[in-house]
């Protein structure tokens, strides 16, 4: 199974309540091999919500204490958005993903840049909440600026290839 952010499928859970529907994935999701995650939609944060940034660092400065996350009104989401990773890092665990494509820019699942915490629209190179969290624990992350379409047919060849090992692991006991 490969992750991939929800609203890259096409789902309304943005903070605006729109999507980031990519067509090159779309095409591709009929084959039942991406499981939707939304770190903060599994946060309980609800659609429409003001926008958040991460404040004084990245993803992993969250994690190590060194940062925040809060939203445009100044209230705290810290909480709420390591609740989020760690909740989609029991999904991969579960269903034993080692590969993830995330919505790049976000506070949670920036791969390769996020927003630099003043609500400006500058971005700094740095992993969201979700992305830091699921990188260190050895998922491969890529986001969708990323994909081309022979990486992705390539990455679905190997999780297929990992599941149906996996499966005749299972039926050998």
């Amino acid at each position: 199974m490969i992750l991939v952010s929800a609203c890259l499928l096409g789902h309304k859970v943005r903070y605006d309540g729109g999507e980031n529907g990519q067509a090159l994935l779309l095409r591709y999701v009929a084959r039942g091999q991406f499981l939707p995650v939304c770190p903060e939609s599994a946060a309980k944060l609800p659609v429409p919500r003001p926008p958040v940034e991460i404040q004084a660092g990245t993803g992993a400065d969250v994690w190590a204490g060194r940062a925040v996350v809060r939203d445009a009104e100044g209230v705290d989401r810290t909480a709420a958005f390591q609740y989020g990773a760690e909740s989609i890092l029991s999904l991969a665990e579960k269903y034993q993903a080692q590969v993830a494509i995330l919505k790049e820019n976000s506070p949670s699942c920036g791969v390769h840049q996020i927003y630099d915490g003043t609500f400006c629209r500058r971005k700094i190179d740095g992993q969201g909440v979700a992305a830091a969290r699921l990188a260190k624990e050895g998922l491969r992350l890529y986001s969708e600026k990323d994909l081309t379409e022979e990486m992705l047919l390539a990455l679905l060849a190997e999780d297929q290839a990992a599941e149906e090992g996996q499966s005749s692991r299972r039926g050998a006991r």
